[in-house]
């Protein structure tokens, strides 16, 4: 079965030209914990993906794969 991308952080992350490095540190999360949310192995939560969304100053629908 193949994995289902559903967030797009590292997309994005790449687009504001941010390295995860920087958002492990700004979140108080490690590396790890980062790098699994951008091969979508584990999801954050939506509080955690608003504090994303703020730290890197894009709309929270930017972080999400859209289902339309």
């Amino acid at each position: 079965m193949d994995k289902v991308n559903y967030n797009r952080i590292k997309a994005v992350l790449a687009e504001v030209n941010v390295a995860s490095k920087e958002l492990a540190k700004h979140l108080d999360r490690t590396e790890s914990t980062v790098s699994r949310w951008c091969t979508n192995d584990v999801q954050p939560s939506v509080e955690v993906l608003y504090q994303i969304a703020k730290f890197l100053d894009v709309d929270i629908r930017e972080l999400l794969v859209s289902t339309k």
